[in-house]
């Protein structure tokens, strides 16, 4: 990679986070007593400890800390925050420097939470946005269905916070592997305006909506009511576009399907790659079975098109991934070329401050033993700073027959993440035949930090950081069209378009159907 390349990116980032204003909007100003429960205030000292530990755990623990950044880099980002910190600070606005922090690491596996009581305080109160948002071509366009505002309606501005204003007040909430930022540019709008629009903008009774109608250049206000969580669920699951969404939500579809859509043209939908816990799971035989039924069958039928689509496959394990691609590929391959963790497995850095391996719920003292008996069995050598993957967990997967031997075509988009990402970054490196369309993904081509998540909690904000320990240098054969730093670039880059958003149409869908045609 290319270091000059880093300068002003960093330069960039630098200035958009020293130039925001660290007290923000706060939830003081709302009048919600009980809030200050859970929202402590926190003394100068005491965020500057939680920033040094933080740091500090990382550093021992975190083995892509130093992937796409540069120690001096991240050093100079912490102490100038550090620095700074010039009064106390409330655990909302200390959360957001936080999810700063993480987000300038680039990969996808960093998560920060604040304290489960706030989160959950947060979900009791009447204070949600309303109706469901989507983006679309760089804007805010409504998809509610109600007499309020109509669908398609473009908005403008929020409680008097413009578009642009509004989304790019998001990014910091969503990390990505690298550089790219595709994934931000929709969850900004997509994911933000439940619990995320709380924590950034504070509690509120109503929503003040300035939008354009379809197709007119009209200003025009709305005032919104606030609601609750579950009405804001209500609202979601009716959505304008629910017929077209639905069909690649992975928490409403099978993780796996397939159907012809016509005689030369099969869809393998890959919704997750969570459907099995590993080998030994009896539903991985099950899924095994599935994909050889489906293969033989395009092999017995000469079916000469297949598309398979992963957009909004948020992952899962191996080798549950790789499967496929065996079906796919005349070459071997494996998962990964090196992969390592960066501290000895006997011992856990920081131990008390160590949470579990999930933001959810504290790991119990038995669960904590056998966690640290599976690190040392598959890192088992601690040597020169580094341990290294024991082999018999990376094995060989070899072709399988019948191989699919006609025209692939590869659905993503910027919401394919970790073992989904890396499916796709196989496929791209060893599929002959296959045509890439949809968006970049949020999980890198070339490498990642994945399979152990590790969270621990920071001792007087009482915030969670989760990111995974594990450096995978993936198993991704050079590409000229694939930079490094980035997800999975498409060979046709195809964003959902408003005029479908109208018709109840999949762009991306529709293209590659075009596409099929056209051969």
């Amino acid at each position: 990679m290319n270091n000059k390349n880093l300068i002003p990116i960093f330069t960039i980032l630098l200035l958009f986070f020293f130039t925001f204003k660290i007290q923000g909007q706060s939830f003081d100003n709302n009048g919600k007593d009980s809030l200050m429960l859970y929202n402590k205030m926190l003394s100068e000292k005491q965020l500057r400890e939680d920033l040094k530990i933080l740091l500090a755990i990382n550093e021992k623990v975190n083995s892509g800390l130093y992937q796409y950044r540069s120690k001096k880099q991240i050093d100079s980002i912490y102490n100038t925050t550090i620095k700074s910190i010039k009064k106390p600070m409330r655990v909302t606005e200390f959360y957001k420097i936080m999810l700063r922090l993480a987000d300038f690491e680039g990969s996808v596996h960093n998560y920060t939470i604040p304290d489960l009581d706030l989160i959950n305080f947060l979900k009791r109160q009447k204070s949600f946005f309303p109706y469901p948002l989507v983006y679309i071509n760089g804007q805010i366009i409504f998809d509610g269905q109600s007499s309020d505002i109509p669908p398609g309606s473009r908005i403008r501005s929020i409680n008097g916070v413009n578009d642009v204003q509004l989304m790019q007040s998001f990014y910091k909430y969503y990390t990505a592997d690298g550089f790219n930022i595709t994934e931000k540019l929709s969850a900004s709008v997509n994911k933000s305006f439940g619990i995320n629009y709380l924590l950034e903008y504070g509690l509120c009774d109503e929503f003040i909506i300035e939008y354009n109608s379809p197709k007119s250049e009209s200003l025009q206000k709305k005032v919104l009511p606030a609601v609750t969580l579950n009405q804001r669920e209500i609202n979601i699951k009716n959505r304008f576009s629910a017929s077209v969404t639905e069909l690649i939500d992975f928490k409403k579809q099978p993780a796996y399907s397939f159907r012809m859509l016509n005689a030369t043209v099969g869809l393998l939908n890959l919704r997750s790659f969570g459907m099995a816990y590993g080998s030994d799971d009896p539903k991985f035989k099950t899924y095994v079975q599935f994909l050889d039924s489906v293969f033989t069958g395009l092999d017995k039928n000469k079916v000469s098109n297949l598309i398979i689509d992963v957009r909004n496959n948020p992952g899962g394990s191996d080798p549950n991934f790789e499967q496929p691609v065996m079906y796919l590929t005349d070459k071997p391959f494996k998962e990964n070329v090196k992969a390592s963790i960066i501290f000895d497995p006997n011992f856990l850095p920081y131990e008390k401050y160590f949470w579990g391996v999930s933001t959810s719920e504290r790991i119990d003292s038995v669960s904590k033993k056998m966690g640290k008996e599976y690190l040392k069995d598959v890192y088992p050598v601690f040597k020169n700073n580094i341990s290294l993957q024991n082999q018999k967990y990376n094995p060989v997967y070899h072709p399988k027959s019948p191989i699919f031997k006609g025209n692939l075509y590869l659905l993503i988009n910027e919401n394919v993440a970790s073992a989904a990402s890396h499916f796709a970054s196989l496929v791209k490196g060893y599929v002959q035949n296959v045509a890439i369309i949809g968006v970049e993904t949020v999980g890198g081509y070339y490498l990642h930090n994945g399979h152990t998540p590790l969270v621990y909690e920071l001792p007087n904000s009482k915030i969670k950081t989760q990111f995974s320990i594990v450096n995978l240098v993936q198993d991704a054969p050079k590409k000229d069209n694939q930079p490094e730093g980035h997800g999975i670039i498409p060979d046709y880059e195809v964003w959902p378009s408003l005029n479908d958003f109208f018709e109840h149409k999949d762009t991306q869908m529709e293209f590659t159907l075009k596409l099929i045609k056209m051969k």
